[in-house]
């Protein structure tokens, strides 16, 4: 006899996640594109499959209950397994020989990992390879959900990284750059000058703001100006080229400005800035030959591309 957990169906299992991810049944059908009564009998159906509640209404929000919790895991599982089975399937049928979907931060998916692709897809041309590049949080995001086989990515000392296979794989050197015009850009400057600059950083409150804040606590910089924010390495650099200040920018993100003279390195006394920056994938996951290739090709070509500092590096615990 089929238990009746087996006979939940995947569609349901994704109407309960969705429910769970929004808080809001009203909310989970207009992302799901179903009507508001289907989402809440698919939920009080598998509640009743399950012999358990599974949500409660508080206010406005949907919660979950303890066994909710519980069920959530299980569900979220199963649920990117499919997904991932879908993709794999899809892609064999279109005769794929291998397809990998590589996660990314912005700098890292940017400046670092393409010309890496471009080398790997040189040797290995009946594949193909698609780049997610978004911020860190959304990227793990992508790895639970199976939407990304693996990923490259810095994170900010607080990221939840429960259920991820975490490795550190390289340390992207943090550099403090300016316009040319700029007075401060042609000299050593000391912490306490520091300080004092006019700076252009990312977002408060994203992951690459709270890494850098948590660097430059390390060594004693607290800034008192932040003149601009913006939430790519592109809209930072336009913005100090246009002299609104200065910024600490990824070294591989400013490569091509600093050997041109269109900006300019000031030199930090003392501070040496480093983000670790790490090779994640689901734990548990199993990757094709193709995809456990081209992992394996990244992780040590940027293992290769790490600078030696002459000062000790500095970085959060991950």
């Amino acid at each position: 006899m089929r238990s009746l957990i087996s006979q939940i169906s995947i569609h349901k299992l994704e109407v309960f996640c969705t429910v769970a991810e929004l808080g809001s049944v009203s909310r989970a059908a207009e992302r799901l594109g179903i009507a508001q009564p289907v989402v809440s009998a698919h939920l009080k159906a598998m509640g009743q499959k399950l012999g358990v509640p599974l949500t409660v209404r508080q206010g406005r929000q949907v919660k979950l209950t303890a066994e909710g919790q519980r069920i959530l895991v299980w569900a979220q599982e199963m649920v990117s397994r499919t997904h991932e089975l879908e993709r794999e399937m899809a892609d064999s049928r279109r005769g794929i020989v291998g397809k990998a979907t590589v996660g990314a931060s912005m700098t890292i998916g940017s400046y670092v990992l393409p010309a890496q692709i471009v080398s790997f897809h040189r040797r290995f041309p009946e594949g193909e390879v698609s780049v997610r590049v978004t911020s860190p949080q959304l990227v793990t995001d992508a790895i639970h959900s199976g939407d990304c086989d693996f990923a490259f990515t810095i994170l900010d000392p607080r990221h939840e990284i429960a259920g991820l296979d975490v490795e550190r794989v390289q340390s992207e050197q943090l550099v403090l750059v300016a316009a040319p015009q700029m007075p401060i850009a042609d000299r050593l400057a000391s912490p306490a000058e520091l300080a004092k600059v006019a700076y252009v950083t990312a977002q408060s409150g994203t992951p690459r703001r709270e890494l850098e804040d948590a660097l430059l606590r390390g060594v004693g910089i607290r800034r008192r100006r932040v003149e601009m924010e913006f939430g790519h390495a592109e809209g930072l650099k336009q913005a100090v080229r246009a002299g609104a200040g200065a910024a600490f920018l990824f070294r591989s993100s400013v490569r091509d400005e600093l050997a041109s003279g269109i900006l300019r390195e000031i030199t930090t006394d003392g501070v040496h800035l480093e983000a670790p920056v790490f090779r994640v994938r689901r734990r548990g996951k199993e990757l094709s030959s193709y995809q456990l290739s081209l992992m394996n090709f990244l992780a040590s070509a940027l293992s290769a591309q790490v600078e030696r500092p002459q000062r000790a590096a500095i970085a959060p615990a991950a």
